[in-house]
């Protein structure tokens, strides 16, 4: 994978963990391929001009979200007062539906098998790292679960890095620590800064593993689930695994139903989108990351607040891979009111956005090649942009009498999500009702009852109606951020623990 010069972390900087030249003599017996990428130095020279150009490319965020909004509203009112913008939003419209075939007809490959126990002994070192911060209700339970799965205990870590808390997360830490040989723990002190992106780039120094694997405080993993990881791996482009989240609390109320449904949407699109040569994603809870690659990277970046979709990009960007697991997935608890729920996905929002704003000349150059770079402005349009052009094709609508002109993008990106809740929620059962045997995905063969499959429709109605939210959150998130200074600051969501696995 080609180098590159990302702007360095300021723990980066402190501690010289990544510095090429050093980088390329530690490596120097190491395979002929990553030996002739240190050597390219007329590449490196590349990139850096690409990035100096402009200094900082985490510089003037408000001023793109504010030209970005600008030319959105322009371009929706223009649209509205030709006599051809209708004919635009129909030709896009074709265009995505043409990829979503793609995606809804792609034939996800099958997970490889697990980790055989006859060769435990070769099986690679593994560290897993949790980011804590006033988790007293939640990481006795994580660490429990960590520090008993089914992998050789001393072929794995886990660093708990404590990130100045001020409950009895570090007193139970301390206790903890003693009971697994395991766990590793680190206090951040108060004037630590980077948020929980800095909070991971303090363990790099000290962990041992090829892989690092990162979870939530609220993590609940089944006991074989790095002997699945692992041979995903095997495969040298890829950089990172992301492993499938499923609500924990799902049949709570409305809200943690909706979020269940979000998830199983989310795994068809990672599994499809994948298969056809897009994007794979992190989604932070449950992501496994190469080390060679989280280098490459300059480490998880402490000037955004979404460390996982950043760090997509930027694999993407140096010609990484994200595979993705679907089974067994990773349980997480999902929040239960709507406020937690706008400030949870206001976040998500603005780092999600704000990666677009961060690379769009990386992403223009086509680093990624078509098939990703394609499949990234698709979801650019219907995540994003349709959202912030909702409001001035509303108020245009009133002005002129007629119906919004973004309606066919509109009923195209509901139609979407129906399909894929439907036959994500469906794939999902399938598989966890026919995993039978250690690694043996034997899809079940008899037919569904039709009661199941209209239960199962609804279920994605009603979780369609529930991903409505996004719209609001998108547009206030994005208007925010063309008009309000970036404060970055881990807003961590709180955790309860008192929901049963």
């Amino acid at each position: 994978m080609p180098n590159s010069s990302w702007p360095k972390n300021d723990y980066y900087r402190e501690t010289q963990i990544h510095q090429n030249d050093n980088f390329c003599n530690e490596q120097q017996n190491n395979q002929a391929a990553e030996t002739q990428k240190c050597l390219d130095r007329s590449q490196i020279k590349q990139e850096k001009e690409v990035l100096s150009s402009h200094q900082n490319i985490y510089d003037g965020r408000r001023r793109k979200a504010a030209f970005m909004s600008f030319l959105i509203w322009t371009t929706t009112i223009a649209l509205h007062l030709l006599s051809w913008g209708y004919w635009v939003i129909l030709g896009l419209t074709g265009l995505l539906s043409v990829q979503l075939m793609r995606i809804l007809f792609a034939q996800p490959k099958l997970p490889p098998k697990p980790l055989s126990q006859e060769n435990s002994t070769d099986w690679p070192y593994i560290s897993l790292l949790v980011a804590a911060k006033n988790e007293e209700a939640v990481i006795s339970k994580l660490v429990k679960n960590i520090c008993t799965l089914d992998y050789p205990t001393n072929n794995y870590e886990l660093w708990v890095i404590d990130d100045n808390s001020t409950d009895q997360t570090p007193v139970l830490l301390e206790q903890l620590a003693k009971e697994y040989q395991q766990l590793n723990v680190i206090r951040r002190s108060p004037d630590a800064s980077g948020g929980k992106s800095g909070a991971l780039n303090t363990a790099i120094p000290l962990i041992k593993g090829e892989i690092l694997g990162v979870f939530d405080a609220d993590a609940e993993v089944t006991p074989d689930l790095l002997r699945k990881v692992v041979p995903l791996f095997a495969r040298e482009k890829v950089g990172a695994v992301q492993v499938r989240k499923a609500i924990a609390n799902a049949g709570l109320n409305f809200w943690t139903k909706g979020q269940s449904a979000e998830m199983a949407l989310d795994s068809f699109f990672q599994e499809q989108r994948i298969a056809i040569g897009g994007i794979g994603e992190l989604r932070g809870n449950g992501q496994f990351v190469r080390l060679n690659a989280l280098k490459e990277c300059e480490g998880w970046n402490e000037q955004t607040i979404t460390d996982d979709l950043d760090l997509t990009i930027r694999l993407h960007l140096n010609q990484w891979d994200i595979d993705f697991l679907s089974f067994p997935a990773v349980m997480e608890e999902g929040v239960t009111n709507p406020k937690a729920l706008w400030h949870q996905r206001s976040r998500w929002a603005e780092g999600g956005y704000q990666r677009y704003l961060d690379y769009w000349q990386l992403i223009l150059r086509n680093r990624m090649r078509f098939g990703k770079t394609w499949d990234l402005w698709q979801f650019l349009v219907t995540q994003y942009l349709i959202s912030v052009a909702a409001v001035p094709d509303f108020l245009m609508a009133i002005i002129l009498r007629r119906l919004p002109i973004t309606s066919p993008l509109t009923v195209f990106t509901v139609t979407v999500s129906v399909l894929g809740m439907f036959i994500g929620l469906r794939r999902t059962r399938k598989q966890e009702k026919s995993m039978v045997g250690e690694g043996k995905l034997d899809f079940v063969s008899e037919k569904e009852h039709p009661l199941s499959i209209l239960l199962t429709f609804l279920e994605s109605v009603r979780g369609t109606f529930y991903m409505l939210h996004w719209f609001a959150v998108m547009g206030a998130t994005i208007t925010r951020m063309s008009i309000l200074p970036k404060r970055l600051k881990w807003v961590k969501t709180v955790h309860k623990g008192d929901w049963e696995s």
